[in-house]
């Protein structure tokens, strides 16, 4: 499936689906998968699914799916409901580091420099580290319980090359998403991606990326999205502030019509929220802007990401040493529907029927600080998305090149005609062309 035809739905498998005892496990996500097509997904992204110590990110074993969620053939039976409901399955790909408890490392805290796997880390054994082990050895950012691989020595490389291609060949995912893609070795990276490529050249490939030139991983050579965080910050700031321009600024930096813009043409992926933030219902100051900012997520330039439990509004707030809040346990009897999700849905439908929401260029109409007007355009399709978020009626004065037009979600005409009416807290999906919306 190609990036831009994606709706991705994430999900924190070691949070969601478990509370301490194994019961269903991953297999529970089999009676998620009417709700997940109810919003309109595709794809699902796995957080971390693999056996690990805590969290997820501190893996053990690269070849066994972590005891709290089953077994191997578990996941393999959930990847096989989803993907015969056409939904595809990305994991989480932790490359860059494992942790204490990886039984390479476990070798090396019991042999030290006898240990054939000392080169796999990068280790002074001249010095000495917080847990007393007698060496001292690199941690993810200064995170000791998470012990950075040496990427660089090539039987590290074969190890998690080969456990990849088990995922692909065995379990049956589609895509990858690379933790901490912005610092992750590059010459590994290449080397992933070639052979995953090798063996499907549509594997799904996607980076996080905080910062930085996105081009430098999302290219022809590497990977097809990265994460957008830049438009993130924006997106709840703009609301927030009352202050459309931060948005706008990033949305014409980035997918504008002029030949610098950055990213014009790549498939990001967006997001309001996801495992390592704030909720958006809690990040949001006023909880009417909920519908708009998803939909402005859904209109602009990039892939559309939704992060479980947000979809009808739930909030979570990040705690000082922990995350545990923003990934809670939710039980399948606790799924909800609520008006936000029948938003959600159908702006997913929408989208999925508009060329020129998933591949259209961009070009912004007009802009005041609570009010955004943008154009997405290809050939044979032409979407203007308006929102307003503040308190009051505006109407917005540009060239719509069209006397009339159909907003998208709720079916009603609109006349351009002496500038258009954009209601209160509200947000439009306008094709100038009267085509429907199945």
């Amino acid at each position: 499936m190609k990036m831009n035809e994606l709706m991705i739905y994430q999900i924190f498998p070691l949070r969601a689906f478990c509370d301490g005892e194994v019961s269903e496990g991953i297999l529970e996500v089999k009676k998620w998968i009417p709700h997940m097509k109810k919003l309109g997904t595709n794809a699902v992204y796995f957080s971390p699914v693999f056996s690990s110590t805590s969290h997820g990110y501190d893996t053990k074993d690269f070849r066994m799916i972590d005891e709290r969620l089953g077994t191997n053939e578990d996941f393999k039976e959930a990847c096989a409901a989803l993907k015969e409901e056409g939904i595809c399955v990305i994991l989480d790909g932790v490359f860059n580091h494992v942790g204490r408890e990886f039984w390479a490392f476990k070798d090396v805290l019991e042999k030290k420099w006898d240990s054939p796997y000392k080169d796999w880390f990068y280790i002074n054994f001249d010095g000495n580290d917080s847990y007393n082990d007698g060496f001292w050895y690199e941690g993810w950012e200064g995170h000791y319980e998470l012990v950075k691989l040496n990427l660089d020595n090539e039987d590290v490389r074969r190890h998690l090359l080969d456990a990849v291609g088990m995922w692909i060949d065995e379990l049956g995912i589609d895509g990858l998403r690379l933790d901490v893609a912005y610092m992750l070795n590059r010459n590994f990276m290449k080397c992933l991606v070639d052979f995953v490529r090798g063996k499907n050249p549509e594997f799904l490939m996607i980076g996080e990326m905080l910062h930085g030139d996105y081009t430098q991983l999302v290219n022809p050579e590497m990977l097809d999205s990265v994460t957008n965080y830049e438009c993130y910050k924006g997106l709840y700031s703009s609301f927030n502030t009352h202050n459309m321009h931060e948005i706008g600024y990033s949305l014409n930096r980035q997918f504008g019509p002029e030949e610098w813009t950055l990213y014009k043409g790549l498939p990001l992926y967006n997001f309001v929220d996801n495992h390592d933030v704030e909720r958006i219902a809690t990040q949001l100051e006023d909880s009417e802007h909920l519908p708009l900012i998803y939909a402005m997520e859904f209109a602009m330039p990039g892939i559309p990401g939704i992060y479980y439990g947000s979809e009808w509004g739930m909030e979570g707030k990040k705690e000082q040493g922990s995350d545990d809040s923003l990934r809670p346990r939710i039980h399948p009897e606790n799924l909800k529907e609520t008006e936000l999700t029948e938003y959600i849905s159908r702006l997913a439908q929408i989208r999925k029927n508009s060329p020129a929401l998933k591949y259209g260029d961009y070009l912004q109409l007009a802009i005041m600080p609570d009010v955004l007007v943008f154009q997405r355009k290809t050939a044979d399709d032409r979407i203007i998305f308006a929102m307003n978020c503040s308190e009051n009626e505006f109407t917005a004065h540009f060239d719509a090149q069209a006397g009339t037009g159909v907003d998208l979600i709720t079916g009603e005409k609109v006349d351009f005609g002496g500038g258009l009416l954009i209601s209160a807290k509200t947000a439009m999906m306008i094709r100038t062309e009267e085509v429907s919306i199945s």
